[in-house]
């Protein structure tokens, strides 16, 4: 994995953790056709969520942090350096909301596409 190697700053490794929360959370969404704006903001998409996963927001509110490597954060020359341990945090908590998700669609993953 990438947090293996030396890099002057793991920005792509914290921006990754932030997609990965993102896409899970606009797939949840996705899934009960709860519309959305175009948006990275995860708070936003935690805030919707919880509609259908009331007590999602509260357990992983702290996600709200990886919001900023979004858009801001995607170039490196844009901000300050990310350290391989503030990156490792960024990706455990990319890897917490993957996981509630996965957790609460697994039964409709499970049963694949209804037949007609």
């Amino acid at each position: 994995m990438i947090l293996g190697t030396s890099m002057d700053s793991y920005w792509p490794v914290s921006f990754h953790a932030q997609q990965t929360a993102e896409k899970a959370l606009k797939g949840r969404l996705t899934r009960h056709q709860i519309e959305f704006e175009k948006t990275h903001n995860i708070g936003e998409l935690l805030r919707l969520v919880g509609a259908v996963i009331p007590d999602l927001p509260q357990r992983l509110g702290e996600a709200t942090q990886l919001t900023r490597f979004a858009v801001a954060d995607r170039y490196p020359l844009s901000g300050p350096a990310i350290d391989r341990d503030a990156s490792a945090q960024h990706v455990a908590l990319g890897r917490k909301v993957l996981t509630a998700i996965e957790t609460v669609l697994r039964d409709y993953l499970d049963a694949g596409r209804p037949s007609s």
